[in-house]
């Protein structure tokens, strides 16, 4: 009966240990774990923060263009109505068919030059603005690549 006794108290201890081993275990793998997850929270925070920022740069560099293209094409009207009332004073004034017919073909042939001119520099406007726009989101992508690697290699 005294070997049961030994027998069955070593299953108990055994037992025992076994259950602090595996609540040791278990506790240590919790700890890992929440500090992995704190880790990846973190980089997640950041990367959330530095993408706000990009935005806020890129919505800044797009407003700025938007108000160079409303400047450009604002000063490019008042130019043009101004050239165009201008050229029907002349034409009015005129005293001949001719001389007339002459002076419509100058001023079509400068209001198309003009008008070729304007749409180069809008293109080049609007193409700049976009550039600088899209410039801070560029590294988005890539940093969230790194992100996620970086919290499965962890």
């Amino acid at each position: 009966m005294a070997k049961s006794a030994r027998k069955s108290e070593e299953k108990v201890s055994d037992t025992v240990e076994g259950f602090e081993t595996a609540a040791k275990n278990g506790t240590n793998a919790l700890k890992a774990g929440f500090e992995k997850a704190a880790r990846g929270y973190d980089q997640i925070l950041g990367y959330g923060k530095d993408t706000v920022e990009a935005y806020t740069k890129s919505a800044t560099a797009a407003t700025k263009g938007a108000e160079t293209l409303h400047n450009e094409l604002y000063s490019y009207s008042k130019r043009s109505m101004d050239e165009s009332i201008s050229a029907t004073k002349a034409l009015l004034a005129t005293k001949s068919v001719h001389e007339a017919f002459e002076l419509q073909s100058s001023f079509a042939k400068s209001a198309f030059d003009a008008y070729v001119s304007e749409v180069t520099k809008v293109s080049e406007i609007v193409l700049s603005a976009a550039k600088e726009a899209f410039e801070p989101l560029q590294g988005r992508v890539q940093a969230w690549v790194d992100v996620v690697q970086n919290s499965r290699a962890a």
